[in-house]
């Protein structure tokens, strides 16, 4: 009789574990699944955004001119912008990099921008962001956990308009910002912006803890979904 109540505790036990198991990877997976759906999405959105910047007749020129020799590019599909008296933005973006060597574009990995500025605001916009890396700082900078726009690294307006292709030539910064607001050229600033990476987006994305320089430079993973944004970046390029 003991022995049967014995293994009856037992196997009561097990069916506990395997219960409370059950309720921990229900709540988890659905948590990991949405990140994932989210960073496709957001992969999808930038993809769609770098061609509306490329077809812009106003900065189409200059930033496929600069793409052309960029090291990488980091795409902000969405950077939200308002307040009363504080403004607060942010947003997050997808980064693609260019292996010389290979001659191949990878990644993307995952990022967020933010920024606070204080003055006498109202209301809020939304803007689209593309930044180009064209000096190895400025790619070092972006590898980093964060990096702080016009301190950690020089950042500079892309030039638009009639000559815009040619200016381009003259340009020292380490990274070039281009954004719109409404389909339309904005010229905001992002000195003093925060990029930072988001790591929740980057595990979700390709299945484990990975860094924005085990994805675009070493290149340890990868991930098939993100085959519609490299091939827009290559053709945006012509490389």
């Amino acid at each position: 009789m003991t022995n049967i109540l014995y293994h009856v505790r037992t196997i009561s036990a097990v069916i506990v574990s395997l219960l409370l198991c059950a309720v921990v990877l229900g709540g988890a997976l659905p948590a990991v699944a949405g990140e994932a759906e989210n960073a496709q999405q957001l992969v999808d959105k930038a993809s769609m955004t770098l061609n509306a910047f490329v077809a812009d007749k106003d900065m189409g020129p200059s930033l496929k001119a600069l793409l052309k020799k960029a090291r990488g590019v980091l795409i902000y599909p969405q950077v939200l912008r308002g307040a009363f008296i504080v403004g607060v933005s942010g947003g997050s973006g997808t980064f693609v990099a260019y292996d010389a060597k290979a001659k191949k574009w990878g990644g993307p990995a995952f990022y967020t921008i933010g920024e606070a500025s204080f003055g006498l605001q109202a209301g809020g916009d939304a803007s689209e962001v593309v930044l180009v890396a064209l000096t190895e700082r400025g790619m070092t900078a972006l590898l980093t956990t964060s990096a702080k726009l016009g301190a950690d690294v020089g950042v500079a307006l892309g030039p638009v308009g009639a000559g815009a292709e040619a200016a381009t030539a003259n340009l020292s910064a380490d990274i070039v910002s281009y954004s719109r607001a409404k389909g339309l050229y904005a010229g905001i600033s992002l000195e003093g912006a925060v990029v930072a990476t988001r790591d929740a987006l980057n595990k979700a994305y390709y299945g484990k803890e990975v860094s924005p320089t085990d994805i675009v430079v070493k290149r340890t993973v990868s991930n098939k979904k993100a085959a519609g944004l490299v091939s827009a970046v290559k053709k945006a390029a012509g490389k």
